[in-house]
């Protein structure tokens, strides 16, 4: 017997406004039977194509270390920074850069998003190959 995670959890101090974030950093939807409104505690976000949830839940303790688990993402199409542009138009924070430590076009580049969570940009599939 075993278990599948049934959805990722995140927690934070206002879970529609990440919510809204994460929606446009991911592409994610709400479900058709719980949209999100701006006085929830708790906001779900769903991937369209794969069914991933997250939700986003509201708790009285501020973040105060850094994450033990985080996001790597990887563009679906484009370039990382390309990607990496549109991230930071929509919100993120630019905490580290990585890009190049392991040669020309190689790296990563850690973000936060607006409540301090931090996530990587990787390079797309595309640019691994080349």
């Amino acid at each position: 017997m075993t278990s599948y995670v049934s959805h990722t959890s995140v927690d934070c101090a206002d879970a529609y406004t990440l919510a809204i974030f994460w929606q446009r950093v991911l592409g994610y939807t709400e479900l058709p039977d719980e949209p999100l409104r701006p006085d929830d505690d708790e906001c779900l976000i769903v991937d369209p194509e794969t069914g991933h949830q997250i939700l986003f839940i509201e708790v009285p303790e501020p973040k105060s270390v850094k994450n033990r688990i985080h996001f790597d993402l990887r563009p679906r199409e484009g370039t990382r920074d390309a990607e990496l542009e549109r991230l930071l138009e929509i919100g993120a924070t630019q905490v580290a850069d990585h890009r190049g430590q392991y040669g020309p076009g190689t790296g990563w580049v850690i973000l936060a998003d607006p409540e301090g969570n931090e996530f990587c940009i990787l390079r797309s599939e595309a640019e691994i190959d080349i």
